[in-house]
């Protein structure tokens, strides 16, 4: 324990409100989600795995 999560699969909880992109290095997919809600499943043909944050809505609150 002690390591902290830096991306998350399609369908866990969302961890923290805020803008995450994929990962797949194309920077061409973001999501919106909310903080307790489920990461919807990565857009139709994208090549990552998981969604990372990339601008939390309440820095000061960040998980990350």
């Amino acid at each position: 324990m002690g390591e902290k999560m830096t991306s998350w699969h399609p369908g866990e909880i969302v961890p923290a409100s805020g803008i995450y992109e994929c990962d797949c290095g194309g920077e061409h997919h973001w999501s919106t989600d909310v903080k307790g809600h489920r990461f919807p499943p990565l857009p139709s043909g994208c090549s990552g795995e998981s969604w990372k944050v990339q601008k939390s809505a309440h820095p000061e609150n960040y998980l990350g």
